[in-house]
């Protein structure tokens, strides 16, 4: 690991949780962050290794990509006017991931925004209170989950070769939502081996285990943030929720904004889905198919989830889409449980 500014140094401490597991939590990514890793019995100390190897991480993940520090290499990346820029691992990781978004969810999910997403008044930080080499080209089977945008999809041409980062002149990166997803899949690879383990980057999440333990996953009210509203029981992989009620603002003229940009028309998204969460083998596709359901809008959102997860429409009717190995159904009819919050409401169960 080679630090950008001098070296990065860890400064928190872990707290012991049930069963002998320890924790970690600390502020990144303008959100908060903890770290959970439950040892073998009798290696406590092996476990301390595996946390600060995973904060550390973190640490110089969020060093080098954050788009609010102007010494960060994504803000030297972004500012250079060269098509082809060295670049770290860590930042080549992330344009290859870039690209991989876009195919995975048509376009939906789009990592060259900023301008737009700038224009619509999101340039200052709103903090809230290994991936093993070649995976994001495995993962790249078929056909994305969203439909193809009528955009420049710049994404497109977005990539890493010979040490260098490529991209469009005049193109620049948005980290966002993206880099949460990658730097939990990166931090997860510290912790493996661990009887049971789990990264939390702002509510991204990668977690397993040796002893595959299901962990709850409690999913909130997006109005009402102390409401939970389903649990999920998740054993390995990622879980990424997105929406539009936390990160938003109003603007000079009585509306509002929000981050999560629609490239089909490069204006804060009009969907009327207000949250989606979802699974995922990783943390960086959870957080992928969660974007793209939400900009599917209600009519689609559902099929967005090939894996599994929850919709929370504008209506108030919560989607519970069941995960393929528990709903024994073909991938393209997700069987889906509609209720209405708040949650003791009737269910019904659709097709």
């Amino acid at each position: 690991m080679q630090p950008l500014n001098g070296e990065l140094m860890t400064t928190t401490r872990s707290t012991p949780g049930p069963g002998g597991e320890r924790r970690r939590s600390f502020e990144r990514f303008g959100s908060h962050v903890e770290l959970r890793v439950l040892p073998p019995d009798g290696h406590r100390g092996h476990a301390e290794q595996r946390l600060d190897r995973a904060e550390l991480i973190l640490a110089e993940f969020d060093q080098r990509l954050s788009r609010f520090d102007p010494a960060s290499e994504l803000c030297a990346l972004n500012a250079d006017h060269r098509a082809a820029v060295p670049a770290s691992h860590m930042m080549q990781r992330f344009a290859e991931a870039v690209s991989w978004a876009g195919r995975r969810s048509g376009g939906l999910v789009d990592a060259t925004q900023l301008d737009a997403i700038e224009a619509a008044g999101y340039r200052d930080s709103l903090a809230l209170a290994d991936l093993d080499a070649g995976v994001l080209q495995q993962l790249t089977v078929g056909e994305g989950v969203g439909r193809r945008t009528g955009t420049n999809q710049a994404w497109r041409f977005v990539g890493a070769l010979g040490g260098a980062v490529h991209r469009p002149l005049g193109v620049r990166l948005d980290s966002g939502g993206l880099g949460k997803g990658l730097a939990a899949d990166l931090a997860a690879d510290a912790l493996r081996g661990a009887t049971s383990w789990l990264v939390d980057c702002g509510g991204d999440l990668r977690l397993g285990g040796t002893a595959r333990r299901p962990r709850p996953i409690d999913v909130r009210d997006p109005l009402d943030p102390e409401r939970v509203i389903h649990r999920l029981h998740v054993t390995s992989g990622g879980v990424a929720t997105s929406g539009i009620t936390r990160r938003s603002w109003g603007d000079d003229h009585g509306g509002s904004g929000h981050h999560l940009i629609d490239p089909r028309t490069g204006r804060p998204a009009a969907t009327d889905v207000l949250q989606v969460t979802a699974l995922a083998p990783t943390a960086l596709e959870a957080e992928v198919l969660a974007k793209t359901a939400l900009l599917r809008g209600s009519g689609e959102a559902h099929a967005a989830l090939i894996h599994g997860g929850v919709l929370v429409h504008e209506t108030g009717v919560v989607e519970v889409v069941a995960p393929p190995r528990l709903a024994q159904r073909d991938r393209h009819a997700p069987p889906r449980a509609l209720f209405r919050m708040p949650a003791e409401a009737t269910w019904a169960v659709s097709r």
